[in-house]
């Protein structure tokens, strides 16, 4: 059998601002080609632990490693191994997105060769040939992220870190993201995602982690998180009123609709679950029937005891 190595490990982690306590003893697995999703209310820390493991920021204390470097011993390994996309674009406006994109390659020290066949495929992958000649200042806000992205991606990075990379977007620009990601996966790049964008957690996300007030609180696929939280339940939609009745009675815990004949009745999304209820129900009197599970809302709500936030900015174009 098989292990998958460990992209991103970390034990411990502790970052505090004079008596301010950011994060406060975070522990933290990230294998090897998968997306991990860093959910949490602003403020909870996801910006400060990707700062940590891109080494912009000096953790406290902990064990840090990424891509098997330690992050305060080899920051210059863990640098070359790594892209970057944060919350805000890290475009020069006053170039084109090609200027911008040999920009990057000569930072990352790319030959000539290399550097030209990068960036034109860039350019292609990114639908951006077409603008690849003009200023970026006059590039709708999806065509900025994604030559943002585009910038992030050319030197081939083997992990990678989106801090909220879809704040803003309008829903196709959203997907347009979404599918660059799943592709980048499935070349077994990992990828590190913070975002208040619950549906991209369930979308992307192997594994999600709940950050609240510096600690995780939570960790799983979206599956489980969401049956750690009330909120599924079997609805069943009866032939009749008495057969409602008599179901009613025997689930005290379901809540009855006489409008539309139907018996919710709580479950924890277990097939066991699902089985005791489907145990006491007669096939004759039941006319449809549906399983709901707890959303990532629940959960965040549940967890951390905070509503979603939505994040703050207006769509953008595409």
């Amino acid at each position: 059998m098989t292990t998958t190595a460990a992209a991103i490990e970390v034990a411990g982690l502790t970052k505090s601002y004079g008596d301010h306590t950011v994060l406060d003893g975070v522990d933290l697995t990230v294998p090897e080609g998968t997306v991990y999703a860093l959910l949490g209310p602003n403020g909870a820390g996801k910006t400060t632990i990707v700062n940590i493991l891109a080494t912009l920021l000096t953790p406290g204390d902990g064990e840090i490693r990424v891509n098997g470097f330690d992050v305060r011993q080899q920051p210059a390994e863990v640098r070359a191994a790594i892209g970057v996309t944060g919350q805000f674009s890290a475009i020069d406006e006053l170039l084109t997105g090609r200027e911008n994109l040999w920009l990057m390659a000569d930072l990352a020290h790319l030959d000539r060769a290399s550097a030209a066949t990068a960036v034109t495929g860039m350019l292609e992958r990114f639908d951006l040939v077409d603008a690849a000649d003009r200023r970026a200042q006059t590039y709708s806000g999806g065509m900025k992220r994604r030559l943002d992205l585009a910038m992030t991606l050319i030197t081939g990075p083997r992990l990678i870190f989106l801090d909220e990379p879809s704040t803003g977007l309008d829903p196709r620009s959203r997907r347009g993201l979404w599918a660059i990601v799943r592709e980048q996966v499935a070349d077994g790049v990992t990828v590190l995602l913070t975002t208040q964008y619950l549906d991209e957690a369930d979308e992307l996300a192997d594994r999600i982690g709940v950050l609240d007030a510096g600690q995780l609180v939570a960790e799983g696929t979206a599956a489980e998180l969401k049956r750690r939280v009330p909120g599924g339940h079997v609805s069943v939609q009866f032939a009749d009123g008495a057969a409602l009745t008599a179901a009613a009675a025997a689930y005290p815990d379901a809540v009855t609709d006489l409008e539309t004949l139907t018996l919710q009745v709580p479950n924890d999304g277990s097939i066991a679950g699902l089985r005791r209820v489907l145990d006491g129900l007669d096939d004759d009197v039941v006319a449809g029937l549906t399983v709901e599970s707890a959303d990532l809302d629940d959960v965040f709500l549940a967890l951390t005891g905070h509503a979603v936030e939505a994040p703050e900015s207006k769509e953008i174009p595409a």
